[in-house]
């Protein structure tokens, strides 16, 4: 997906408390040491993938800060999510924390700002460019090809029971790429930082001519209740085919969670032939 980097300007030892912040070093071709939460990052993730040697932290909320001391990292990656710690990290080692989620705020302009940021902060100017270069290319091809679906709105969602959604508006990662891609959101009420839930499933009867696009995996037992719910069933979107399941993406992600929605969304559309 992005060019690769030289290894030889790479710090020795990053270590990433933020995920959003994870995958824009792993862009720019550098490891960390250590980051946290990795079995959970590899499962709801997914992308990049992280070797075996990177270890695990801990929780993002409660980093293992014994740990940490013992790694001496050279700078730690945060955000203003994890602001309550700072001051407990700033004593093992310096730190660079960007935003990338601002109520009522797109976020993606903010992923791309980290890559060149944090590119600067690492002498990796170059591999930020190409990288900006690159993304905007990709989403100018991916957009060209769904033009066609443009005429349709559609509902992006995530399912945690069988009766409440998630559901992704303009200030989300999802809804701000669907946006660059051309693409109409279905959603017009308010979000707080990526989505508005719990909405009740009957909220997605509000445009009969919507697609609904559910992002990463509907939990066993919301399966089973979607398939035997009538107001689930009875939506036009779902009755007429034109509900479209993707893979695991992190909502809270950065150019890469980014990019992997608009792949897989573009995949989804245009190889399942889903009615215009």
């Amino acid at each position: 997906m992005f060019a690769t980097a030289s290894s030889a300007s790479e710090p020795s030892r990053i270590v990433a408390i933020d995920w959003a912040m994870l995958e824009t070093l792993m862009a720019l071709g550098i490891t960390p040491v250590a980051a946290t939460e990795l079995i959970q990052f590899r499962k709801d993730v997914v992308e990049p993938e992280l070797p075996s040697t990177v270890v695990d932290l801990g929780l993002r909320g409660t980093p293992n800060l014994e740990l940490l001391y013992t790694l001496k990292p050279d700078l730690i990656l945060s955000s203003p999510f994890y602001a309550r710690h700072e001051h407990r990290l700033a004593a093992v080692a310096p730190i660079l924390s960007l935003p990338f989620y601002i109520r009522g705020e797109p976020p993606f302009i903010k992923a791309l700002a980290a890559v060149e940021a944090l590119g600067e902060r690492l002498g990796r100017q170059r591999q930020a460019a190409i990288i900006l270069a690159q993304t905007e290319a990709n989403l100018t091809h991916l957009g060209n090809e769904l033009r066609a679906y443009a005429e349709r709105p559609t509902y992006l969602v995530n399912i945690g029971d069988a009766r409440h959604v998630r559901i992704f508006g303009s200030d989300s990662m999802f809804g701000d790429v669907f946006s660059r891609l051309g693409l109409p959101n279905a959603w017009e009420g308010r979000s707080r930082y990526t989505f508005s839930a719990p909405v009740p499933i009957e909220h997605l009867a509000a445009h009969d001519n919507a697609r609904i696009v559910v992002i990463s995996e509907v939990p066993i037992e919301a399966r089973t209740g979607l398939a035997d719910s009538m107001i689930w069933n009875a939506l036009a979107p779902v009755r007429q085919n034109r509900v479209t399941m993707l893979g695991n993406i992190n909502p809270y992600g950065g150019i890469t969670a980014g990019l992997r929605f608009a792949r897989l969304v573009s995949d989804a559309f245009l190889s399942e032939g889903k009615m215009l």
